[in-house]
């Protein structure tokens, strides 16, 4: 970036940059960026124009009975499989695909919500929420994601600070192959957390709590549901996190399928249980807002993010991330740490009080591609 004065910042009103993605066989690396991320700047002139979002903010102890109801109901499922089914294996396996799987990636919107303290008034409550949903998840995952994720929203996109970025080696050995972009996905749990080990930082006092608390349950568990039961537990987890439409929400959320975009959000039947993962672009404005209350957002604020290209399908996302020829791990807005900075403290966000905002209304992206069109052909149809 030219480190220039400017008084506003000239993304505004959706903040979304003129930056073109990142092609496969066209480009090797990241899109770049020159700004800082936008959510920051597009919640500040949200609430410049509707201040009454504010009373939104708080915590949803719903969240809390959510995480006591599907732990109750995986560690079931594990006791029966492991001590009474005598079923065939197919039946084991399709259920640890569509209920465990489903379970297991829902235990990942869970870390989600408690990371931000949203299921409960304080921290150390929302902490221990966390440390039940990792009871059937067998690693010790709850607290670092909290501590990877609270970065991932600080440094969006930015290289060597956000821990949501692929590693470069993941750009070039999956590249853009059909084959090595659906193993990728098959094994996308482990690479998230292999992302943070990357970072090489000492662990925490509450990551070191959350291994521990681990140890303790897998012994519990391991003589409670007994061997077969830790398979089935462990089939979840792998296929959950692996190509289920629940982990689809890893793409969705931050990899380009047009120009200019960084943040996607997803408006289909999977927020139902799924806890409103989709509402990505809101969550990133409003990280303190529960997700019962993220569609309140997007219905007061309509001409902020009805503009944005959108996806209503997880497995068209899927679908679209393996066989369309130019998204691949590549496929992500990077920004450099100093672009970063400069841009956030010297680019001011405009007025927003009695500004109406005439865009055009964002692309679904899933029925475009359902339609046939090309990706390369959705940023114009994006274009305000």
């Amino acid at each position: 970036m030219t480190k220039t004065l400017f008084e506003f910042d000239p993304r505004f009103p959706l903040f979304n940059g003129e930056w073109k993605k990142s092609v496969p066989a066209k480009e090797e690396a990241f899109a770049k960026t020159e700004y800082d991320e936008p959510h920051i700047k597009r919640k500040l002139a949200i609430l410049k124009k509707y201040p009454e979002i504010q009373e939104l903010m708080g915590y949803d102890i719903k969240t809390l009975y959510v995480t006591l109801g599907s732990v109750s109901a995986q560690v079931a499922l594990a006791y029966y499989f492991g001590r009474v089914f005598t079923g065939s294996t197919l039946v084991f396996l399709l259920t640890a695909y569509f209920v465990g799987g489903t379970l297991s990636t829902l235990y990942g919107v869970i870390f989600h919500e408690v990371c931000h303290n949203l299921a409960a008034r304080t921290s150390l409550q929302n902490r221990w929420i966390g440390m039940i949903a990792n009871i059937p998840m067998l690693v010790p995952i709850a607290q670092s994601f909290r501590r990877y994720h609270l970065e991932h929203h600080t440094y969006q996109g930015v290289k060597g600070h956000d821990p949501d970025l692929p590693l470069d080696w993941e750009v070039k050995y999956v590249g853009n192959s059909k084959i090595k972009k659906f193993f990728w996905l098959a094994i996308y749990g482990i690479m998230y957390i292999g992302r943070g080990l990357a970072m090489q930082k000492q662990m925490t006092r509450w990551e070191k709590y959350n291994v521990l608390w681990t140890i303790f349950c897998d012994i519990v568990l391991y003589y409670t549901v007994g061997p077969i039961g830790i398979v089935y537990l462990v089939c979840s987890i792998l296929m959950g996190y692996g190509p289920h439409p629940g982990a689809a929400h890893f793409i969705q959320e931050h990899y380009t399928f047009v120009d200019g975009q960084e943040t996607y959000g997803y408006y289909g039947s999977g927020n139902l249980l799924y806890l409103n993962i989709g509402y990505h672009n809101e969550h990133h404005d409003f990280h303190n807002v529960p997700w019962t209350r993220l569609p309140i957002i997007k219905e007061v604020a309509s001409e902020f993010y009805d503009s944005l290209a959108y996806h209503d399908s997880w497995c068209a996302v899927l679908y679209m991330f393996v066989m369309c020829k130019i998204i691949a791990p590549q496929s992500r807005a990077a920004r450099t740490i100093e672009d970063h900075t400069h841009a956030r403290n010297f680019l001011k966000v405009k007025d927003t009080t009695n500004l109406d905002i005439p865009l055009k209304k964002g692309v679904n992206i899933s029925k475009s591609a359902a339609d046939g069109l090309e990706l390369e052909y959705l940023t114009r149809s994006n274009s305000p």
